[in-house]
Parts: C-alpha cells; sequence; structure tokens
C-alpha cells in the first residue's frame, strides 16, 4: 500500500471530544471518525486491525470446536417476551416497529434467536454437545455513549453459544470457551486478568469477565497479589467487620444541620465508621409491583446496587433523593434509622458491616436527631443480613486473607452459565439416550471484537502514538522515503518495499510529497511495529530499521534490509501466537 493513496486522515492535535487516550489516537491516528453519538466509520487502518482481531478469535473458535453462523441483526419482539427479558433490558433495548406495527429490536446479544433456532432444528442428544458463535455487529441504546468504540451504539462482537446435555457437559464447554478466550487475548498482545462478575440481564449461575488492566478502564475491580482471586465490585464479598466500640446506653442527641456523614462524624467527634447510614430505594418488580426498601451499611462505604438488586430480585432499583422521597420521608432525609423504617412498615436490609456493631451512631428517624451508643444486638433485630457493600482498596481477601488491591480495567470478554434459563423459557428440548426429553443446559460467551481494539491502544501507547502489538497492526512495517524525488532514495525504497511484499510481510511505502519530519510523525501515530527510514545514509548504501515499541536503530546495507524485517515480523509474531 502506498501512504499517497491510503485515506488515513490523520491530526495533529487532540480532539477535543476524546475523553479516552483509544478515543483521541484512533481519531488522529485516521482509523475512525464519527457519524453520531456512539456511532462511528471504520476508515481502513482502523478496519484492517478489527478484521485481524475477528480472524484471531475465529480461529480461535474454530479451534475449540465451535461452528460460525451468521443471525439476523433484526428480531422480533415475541422471542424477547417469551425470554422475559423485554422488560428486564429496558431502555438500552433498540425497539422499532414494522410497517404493519410489529415489534422488533436490534440485538444487542442473541441468546433468544439462538435457542430457538436450536429448538427447531435439533432434536436429540446426538452432535451434543453444539458450540455455535458468530461475528457480528450489535446495538444497545447507551445513555451515554463515551469514550470512543468502547461504549458505543453500535459495536461488534463475537457471541458465542453451547448447548450441552448435562451440567457435567457444560462445564467442559465453559471451560474450553475460557482456555480459548486466554489463547486470543494472549495472541493479541495484552495483559488481562479473568475476574468472577455479576452475570447482570443475561442471567445465569455464574460468569467471568476478561478485563484489560488500564487506567481509563470503565470496571472497577478487585484483586488479592497473595493469591488468585479477583471480582468485579459488584461480585466481590465485602468482609468489613463491624464497628466495635465502648458500650453504654443508647440516648437520643440533638445533630442540627448533621444530615450527611461527614457533617455528623464533624459534628460527634467520631470516625465515619463509627456511623450508620440509612439509604432508600424504589425496587420495580417485573410485574409492575414496587415498594420501598431501606438498605443499612456503615458509614464510611457505599451501597452496592448490584448486590441489593440482585438480592431483591427485582426489575429496577431506584435510589430516592429527597426531592424523590415521599413527603413525610424527604422531611427526615438524612436522619432516617433502621428503628424508624421498622415503625413504618418498611422493608430494610442490613449489611453485615453494621450487624453485630456497638457503640455506633444511627439515625433517630426525626429531624436534626440521632442516636448514639447504639448496641446491635440490643437495640435492633436485623431479619435480612445480606453483603451489599462495595469491596474497597484494603479490605481483606475473602480467599486469603490479604489485603486486596483496587484497580481499573476495560472489559473485553464475559462468559456465562446459563443453565436453562433459556431453554426452558423457550420449550428448547431434546431426546436424551434413554429416550427422555430434557432442556438442554447452555452458556454463552461474549468478546468485544471493537471494544478489544480500543483496550489494546489503552494497553499499548506512548506520547508519540499507538505502539501495535505485531498480530493486530494494520501492516508490520512503513518504509520511509525521507525524499521520495531523490532518484536514489526511491529506488532504494521501491526495491525494499517490492522484496518485502515478496517475502509476505504487510508493507506501506511513504512515498508522499510530505517532509520527513511529517512521515516520521505519521509512522509513530499510527504505530507501525517497524520502519526501514531510506534517508540520507543510502548514498552509503544503508538504511535504519527502527523498531517502535522500544525505539532500537539497527544500521543495515540496503540489500540486507528486507530479509531483517522479515526475521523481526516473523519472530515476533511466532512469539504472540505461540504464548
Amino acid at each position: 500500500m502506498r501512504m499517497s493513496a491510503l485515506f488515513a486522515p490523520t491530526l495533529k492535535e487532540r480532539p477535543s471530544e476524546a475523553e479516552a487516550i483509544s478515543h483521541s489516537l484512533m481519531l488522529r491516528a485516521g482509523l475512525i471518525r464519527k457519524v453520531a453519538a456512539g456511532v462511528y466509520n471504520w476508515l481502513p487502518l482502523g478496519y484492517r486491525v478489527l478484521r485481524k482481531v475477528e480472524q484471531i478469535v475465529r480461529e480461535e473458535m474454530d479451534r475449540a470446536g465451535a461452528q460460525e453462523i451468521l443471525m439476523p441483526v433484526l428480531s422480533p419482539a415475541e422471542l424477547w417476551l417469551e425470554s422475559g427479558r423485554w422488560q428486564v433490558y429496558g431502555p438500552e433495548l433498540m425497539r422499532m416497529k414494522d410497517r404493519h406495527g410489529r415489534d422488533f429490536c436490534l440485538g444487542p446479544t442473541h441468546e433468544e434467536v439462538v435457542t430457538t433456532l436450536v429448538r427447531d432444528n435439533h432434536k436429540t442428544y446426538r452432535g451434543l454437545p453444539l458450540i455455535l458463535y458468530q461475528i457480528q455487529t450489535k446495538f444497545r441504546d447507551e445513555p451515554r455513549p463515551r469514550y470512543g468504540i468502547m461504549r458505543s451504539r453500535e459495536f461488534n462482537m463475537k457471541d458465542a453459544y453451547s448447548f450441552d446435555v448435562d451440567e457435567e457437559g457444560l462445564d467442559k464447554s465453559y471451560r474450553s470457551m475460557y482456555e480459548a478466550y486466554c489463547r486470543i487475548f494472549r495472541r493479541c498482545g495484552l495483559a488481562f486478568r479473568v475476574i468472577s462478575a455479576d452475570p447482570g440481564a443475561i442471567g445465569g449461575s455464574g460468569s467471568e469477565e476478561f478485563v484489560i488492566i488500564a487506567s481509563t478502564g470503565e470496571s472497577s475491580f478487585v484483586y488479592c497479589e497473595s493469591c488468585d482471586f479477583a471480582a468485579s465490585v459488584d461480585n466481590a464479598p465485602c468482609l468489613l467487620k463491624p464497628f466495635c466500640g465502648e458500650g453504654g446506653e443508647a440516648r437520643e442527641v440533638h445533630t442540627p444541620g448533621a444530615s450527611t456523614i461527614d457533617d455528623l462524624a464533624a459534628f460527634l467527634g467520631v470516625p465515619k465508621a463509627q456511623t450508620v447510614k440509612t439509604l432508600l430505594f424504589e425496587a420495580i418488580y417485573p410485574d409492575g409491583r414496587w415498594h420501598l426498601v431501606g438498605a443499612v451499611v456503615r458509614g464510611d462505604r457505599e451501597v452496592n446496587e448490584v448486590k441489593l438488586k440482585n438480592y431483591l430480585g427485582c426489575l429496577h432499583l431506584n435510589f430516592l433523593t429527597p426531592e424523590k422521597s415521599p413527603p413525610d420521608l424527604a422531611e427526615v432525609a438524612g436522619y432516617l434509622g433502621p428503628a424508624d423504617l421498622s415503625r413504618r412498615g418498611i422493608r430494610w436490609i442490613a449489611d453485615p458491616s453494621v450487624a453485630g456493631a456497638r457503640g455506633v451512631v444511627v439515625g433517630a428517624g426525626k429531624r436534626d436527631y440521632h442516636v448514639v451508643n447504639v448496641d446491635w444486638g440490643r437495640d435492633f433485630l436485623s431479619q435480612e443480613v445480606v453483603d451489599i457493600c462495595s469491596a474497597q482498596e484494603g479490605d481483606p481477601c475473602p480467599r486469603c486473607g490479604d489485603k486486596l488491591v483496587m484497580t481499573k480495567g476495560i472489559e473485553v470478554g464475559h462468559i456465562f452459565k446459563l443453565g436453562t434459563k433459556y431453554s426452558q423459557a423457550h420449550g428448547a428440548t431434546f431426546i436424551d439416550k434413554d429416550g427422555q426429553e430434557k432442556f438442554y443446559v447452555m452458556g454463552c460467551y461474549g468478546i468485544g471484537t471493537s471494544r478489544t481494539v480500543a483496550a489494546a491502544i489503552e494497553q499499548n501507547h506512548d506520547e508519540k502514538g499507538i505502539i501495535w502489538p505485531i498480530t493486530i497492526a494494520p501492516y508490520h512495517c512503513a518504509v520511509v522515503v525521507t525524499n521520495y524525488a531523490d532518484e536514489v532514495q526511491r529506488g532504494a525504497g521501491e526495491r525494499i518495499y517490492e522484496e518485502l511484499l515478496s517475502r509476505g510481510i504487510e508493507v506501506v511505502i511513504d512515498d508522499r510529497d510530505e517532509s520527513a519530519g511529517v512521515k516520521f510523525h505519521d509512522a509513530d501515530l499510527i504505530g507501525f511495529p517497524y520502519r526501514v527510514t531510506v534517508g540520507n545514509r543510502v548514498a552509503e548504501g544503508n538504511v535504519e530499521v527502527k523498531r517502535r515499541k522500544d525505539g532500537e536503530v539497527t544500521v543495515v546495507p540496503v540489500e540486507e534490509a528486507s530479509a531483517l524485517v522479515e526475521r523481526l515480523v516473523k519472530d515476533d509474531l511466532r512469539a504472540l501466537n505461540e504464548a
């Protein structure tokens, strides 16, 4: 490919719209261009990277025995109503009507479609396990698209689905996908962690996320450096111990204006860990029912709404600010306590970090008053004690007891054990070897292929631009002719370019009528793993070969340059593909 013909409109300055490093560099390097909020064009360089990621995914899926199919983006509401997810998925599901008024949606995932496909076309245990996958465009109506292609409304994903005869079979399919995912991300040159995760709207009995560690990641997770424990903050057990202070008689104290934990702790001169806060939520269920719920946690901690929602089994969980609370509760906002909730007949749930506490401060249920010296076992009876707090850095590891470390990451893969959730909903059965009708035991496995491209940039860049892992780079090498009008330089550059092509190296030649500085800038910005510079040294019969990731430069004769680049590129490819 010639740079003079390549459609790669690079930018010198960081675009003001870009929040994440990957978003900025993808725009600056001419990989993508915005169409609308959360919707992007993939330009030639970006699309080459995306296709390489997809090819690695395809090879590893095929290696694991999965079979590729292609399902429609558009699916009828009837399938989603059968599974119950037409309501559960909420506003992120892009819905529409056809000309006859029938409801459809643009698929964010394809459990419903693939389950009915197998239900209608596979009736026996023979041929199981069956794993089907596709690489396809998905749609989610994100409330706030951001970070470029990392959180967009239209994105590319590989989704796979396994069908087994029993739980033992599911375990084997799940493990094969787990191992395939590890190979995929290693081949893409990415450092990743596998963490225990919340299944979310997909559901099922268990799930794990594959997370690329990056400071700009959206997902927070905790891990232990002493053992292999790692989990999202929504799924990590919080082993915080209750505060145990001096005993004493519980009594009301006047706390004027101390409606926040910070103000209360400062007013009383106590640590925030000695306070207890009560937060009010509205739980809404699929059948339309709703009720108020109080969540009671230690004052220095936050309620994890995912944990609380999962425990309640509700469809939506809304935190009630004073403005949204019923008038009688708004009056005492900031002063609510468990006793007041009980008097009002409101269900309340206590985190283990407060159940068993002694000498703590709770809301008195009336404005400007709190109760001090509360002994939980003496003054309250907690009927529901559930882990509803988020784990934090420094908390004890639930596996070995050492301190947890918190970091951020980008979720690029997620695997789930679905069990019979979807096969039962859709009546997907098979006849087993004993002639009995049984529901398929399913799993599902997703990789965000477009998100993987962004994650790779987040992990591999410097102040000059992208540093691609060789396996997913748009091209392996750029031949930069500093002065293409010079006959000697042009001849040497063209020779090396043609030799590299003949050796199977993906290469571009910068034949543009631009300064050497512009050409070097663009080569570093785009992130070609190797650069052959054909400049003034060519008069002596030499050129420079530079490695992007560490800046190492080797001066070699013109006639040896293509062989050196071929060896370096193939060694790098081999190292990642065999990792």
